[in-house]
């Protein structure tokens, strides 16, 4: 009795592999042969089925047959959204692209041009990694508005391109503290300024204009005494702009601090400079030394960068 059902259950499963090895070996050979007609409608069919690897093993094939012919148009469709569905966006964004400069006329052209720009939005990275993609997303995306103004695709367009401003919103504040992290003082005056220049509506704005005079501050204090005095009166138009534009703010006794210790330098640098103008031994000395303290890494070399106002 035992070995009659392994027996019969030995030739269920050879029955099986038999029936699965021939829908494969149907498939196959419908790949590699010249049929393309019904080539092209068994990838339609896999399409709709969601078999999307199946279909495209067809349409890859088609596309080079099929171009210049009328059905092209169709195929080119099909073939985009393949790609896409599979989530290889950098194919379908080509497929897309190359639909719609092909085929500008065709009631699919609008949409695929959305597509192309969507499929660049899909590949941006998180805001830690590059942001190639993220800015090519922008320029696609605004394309795409500026030739369809009217479509109703319009309004998502813009808010991918306010979701992708703000991403490198945040690589650009995530980048600026880290000059600050690393104590890179100059850089990180210049990348926080930067910040708001490019982003002035940001919610980090109150944290990075008082992460500006700390960093300015630490610029000064590390700095060579002949340079001090400019230094630190920056520190002071930071810290007295701060505490006019932020009165309740949670950095304003941080902000006074700094303002009040920068007062106090600039006295203290003065009389040094002072002394060391009517003792030749001392502002060689002075000289002798380096611009700053501990030499952080945009400071080598490069006395004379400006900080921006």
């Amino acid at each position: 009795m035992f070995k009659k059902q392994l027996t019969l259950l030995a030739g269920v499963f050879a029955l099986l592999i038999i029936t699965l090895g021939s829908c494969k070996s149907k498939y196959e050979k419908l790949r590699t042969s010249n049929d393309n007609a019904k080539k092209y409608s068994e990838a339609i069919k896999l399409y709709n089925k969601k078999e999307y690897s199946k279909a495209l093993g067809l349409f890859d094939d088609l596309a080079t047959r099929y171009r210049g012919r009328a059905e092209a148009e169709d195929l080119f469709y099909y073939y985009s959204y393949t790609n896409y569905k599979l989530k290889d966006y950098t194919s379908a964004r080509y497929h897309f692209k190359t639909f719609a400069d092909t085929y500008p006329s065709s009631s699919r052209a609008e949409e695929c041009s959305f597509m192309y720009a969507y499929c660049y939005y899909l590949d941006s990275p998180i805001f830690s990694l590059d942001q190639e993609n993220t800015n090519k997303a922008i320029d696609a995306l605004q394309l795409f508005i500026n030739l369809y103004p009217k479509s109703d695709r319009v309004p998502e367009a813009g808010k991918l391109i306010q979701n992708l401003r703000t991403k490198l919103e945040e690589k650009s504040y995530a980048n600026s503290k880290l000059y600050l992290t690393i104590s890179d003082y100059q850089a990180a005056v210049i990348s926080l300024n930067n910040t708001l220049r490019d982003y002035p509506d940001t919610k980090y704005a109150e944290e990075i204009n008082f992460l500006i005079i700390k960093a300015q501050y630490e610029y000064a204090d590390h700095s060579r005494e002949d340079f001090q005095e400019l230094r630190y009166n920056q520190v002071i138009t930071y810290a007295q702009q701060f505490i006019e534009s932020y009165p309740t703010s949670k950095y304003l006794k941080d902000a006074k601090d700094y303002l009040k210790d920068s007062q106090q330098a600039v006295v203290k640098v003065k009389a040094v400079l002072a002394e060391a103008y009517g003792n030749p031994k001392k502002a060689a000395k002075i000289a002798a030394k380096d611009t700053v303290k501990i030499q952080p890494p945009s400071e080598k070399g490069n006395d004379n960068k400006k900080i921006p106002n």
